[in-house]
């Protein structure tokens, strides 16, 4: 599954910085643009992983649990 967000990235002195409007928890930094969009994606991955872990440890036991590719 593709989704679409948002990087918003600028320089700081020599890193470039990212933050996500969609994901105000998450930002990444690098050396290059590059970098940090990848470092953003990482914590953002980080970020939903954690949320669907917590999902599913709050579900009923008879809830049936669907992954979307």
């Amino acid at each position: 599954m593709k989704l679409k967000i948002t990087a918003q990235v600028h320089r700081e002195g020599k890193w470039f910085v990212a933050f996500c409007p969609e994901f105000p928890e998450a930002n990444g930094q690098g050396e290059t643009v590059e970098d940090c969009v990848q470092s953003l994606r990482d914590a953002i991955d980080l970020l939903l992983e954690d949320r669907r872990e917590d999902a599913i440890r709050a579900m009923s036991k008879d809830t049936q649990v669907l992954e979307l590719a």
